[in-house]
């Protein structure tokens, strides 16, 4: 269920702390000129690291924060 899901604390704003769950989606593209039906699994983040590059080199991270400061899903 791991590879499903991925589970990430609120750092900001009302809800610090609070732990929230994004599900992996699967997209199936509407165009019907093609010949096949294709689909992916996706999940509806983007990453951000930023650090100087002479400061990055030989470092791992142990811990991720994620700032979404829009809405990450859209209808």
């Amino acid at each position: 269920m791991d590879d499903l899901l991925v589970k990430a604390k609120v750092i900001t704003r009302e809800k610090v702390g609070k732990t929230v769950v994004i599900p992996r989606l699967s997209i199936t593209p509407s165009d019907k000129k093609l010949p096949f039906k294709m689909r992916r699994k996706q999940l509806p983040i983007a990453v951000a690291f930023a650090i100087t590059i002479n400061k990055s080199q030989g470092q791992s991270l142990s811990h991720v924060g994620l700032y979404l400061p829009k809405d990450v899903f859209s209808h």
